[in-house]
């Protein structure tokens, strides 16, 4: 009982929070998706990643508003809980978990393809279950560790990114490309096209996954709701920055795909291209790193989500709420994602990606739906100016970035994240009809009296 009583250890920085968050995104994502948005913009990756990160910041001020009110570590899941209705932020929570639970498998998944690469006649499952250990076993002893640990290799991941952006000037200046380090092709040209470029946008914004994942570190951060909202958009800005600067940069080297054999999968062929063989190998071991800060990033995110949803009851509290006494880490949710991470040796990286992609814009929805619901409507901020900018039409923007990615969300994702969703329903179902366990909402409460002076004032 002593151990159930147990909270989160609050012992992390702003910088250690904004690095987790960039962890989270991985910097040299930008990589992997520049050939398949090159076809799709002509040749504009640069503006797609400036639209994205328009609306990704958006979204970003939305959860910036709602930490402060609510610093819980449950993130999408308590704000819906709070604003709407248990229920709802049951069903929230519940496929929120598609995009903190299956990252892990991802980043799997990518060292697998990584280290296969460099070590062919090696097992996959033993690149798997290495870093799945290590993973895990990190996430045991504490954020705080997982924190310091991701700093080093955010740290390593802007090198490497800074020796890219060299190589490839030096190379542009010699002739390659475009043949001069300053145009505005990578922005603008007469071959461009608005539809896309928001295509290449809804692609790119899946990039900037990981900046939300911040709010569920807000238990183990002092001074949460002032820390907090600065990390979230310190994270979406710096990432947007550095995927604008180096898609750029990429974009004097490749105008067009004509170079790749396979755009799909263009870094080996890039850092073959700009740097040789030797840098390829070292690219390709960072990456594999890179990989691992964004799993340990990510694991800490969904055993964090699995705790609060735990503790509500809403999940079997005796597991989920457990914290162990000594480390006060969620220690059973650590080794249950662990366990989960495992499963990347036979898991479909497309229909993982499907999943994600769905759990994802679900949170995002409903963040800034809550904004607009708490304050404006509940609150009654809708008094000036400021109020309708800051309450109404930035959310509503930021829901209506999301709705241009709903739209271009494929098949695959929706019908999985359907089935996933129905799920949950079914769980809450029959656990309220059969057997009749209500949803115990501590965080879902009539106006406290702070929200009452908000509403006086």
């Amino acid at each position: 009982m002593a151990a159930q009583q147990v909270g989160l250890k609050k012992t992390l920085k702003l910088w250690q929070v904004v690095v987790m968050g960039l962890a989270y995104l991985t910097p040299m994502a930008v990589f992997d998706t520049f050939g398949i948005v090159t076809e799709i913009t002509e040749g504009h990756v640069p503006t797609a990643y400036l639209f994205a990160l328009i609306g990704m910041l958006f979204t970003a001020l939305s959860y910036g508003h709602l930490v402060r009110k609510f610093p819980s570590a449950g993130s999408a899941y308590t704000y819906a809980q709070k604003v709407f209705h248990p229920y709802v932020g049951f069903m929230v929570g519940w496929t929120s978990l598609l995009d903190y639970m299956f990252m892990p498998m991802i980043n799997m998944l990518l060292a697998k393809i990584y280290l296969g690469a460099l070590f062919p006649n090696v097992e996959p499952w033993t690149y798997i279950f290495g870093l799945a250990v290590v993973m895990t076993a990190l996430n045991l002893r504490g954020i705080k560790l997982v924190a310091n640990f991701n700093s080093v290799i955010v740290i390593m991941q802007f090198s490497i990114i800074a020796i890219f952006i060299g190589l490839i000037a030096w190379g542009v200046h010699n002739g390659e490309g475009l043949g001069t380090v300053a145009s505005s092709r990578p922005f603008f040209s007469e071959q461009i096209h608005v539809s896309p470029l928001l295509m290449g946008a809804s692609i790119l914004c899946l990039s900037f996954l990981g900046f939300d994942a911040i709010s569920t570190l807000s238990e183990e951060t002092p001074d949460a709701d002032r820390v907090i909202p600065r990390a979230i958009v310190l994270t979406a800005l710096i990432g947007g920055v550095l995927f604008v600067t180096t898609s750029y940069f990429l974009q004097l080297y490749f105008p067009d795909i004509s170079r790749f054999q396979h755009p799909d999968a263009v870094l080996p062929e890039i850092a073959l291209y700009v740097g040789g063989k030797l840098f390829q190998a070292v690219v390709l071991v960072c990456t594999t790193v890179a990989v691992l800060a964004s799993g340990l990033a990510s694991h800490a995110g969904v055993s964090r989500l699995l705790y609060v949803m735990g503790r509500d009851r809403a999940l079997p509290a005796r597991f989920f709420g457990y914290i162990h006494p000594k480390w006060q880490t969620p220690a059973f949710n650590v080794l249950l994602v662990g366990l989960l991470a495992l499963s990347a040796v036979s898991l479909d990286l497309e229909m993982a990606l499907a999943l994600i992609n769905f759990g994802a814009l679900v949170a995002f929805t409903f963040v800034n739906l809550a904004v607009i619901a708490h304050f404006y409507v509940k609150l009654g901020r809708n008094k000036c100016l400021k109020d309708h900018l800051m309450y109404l039409l930035l959310p509503l923007c930021g829901a209506a970035c999301i709705g241009v990615l709903w739209l271009n969300l494929e098949p695959s994702s929706f019908e999985l994240g359907l089935v996933w969703a129905a799920l949950g329903a079914i769980y809450l179902f029959l656990r309220l009809t059969v057997f009749r366990i209500p949803l115990h909402s501590p965080l879902h409460s009539p106006l406290n009296s702070a929200d009452k002076v908000e509403i006086a004032q």
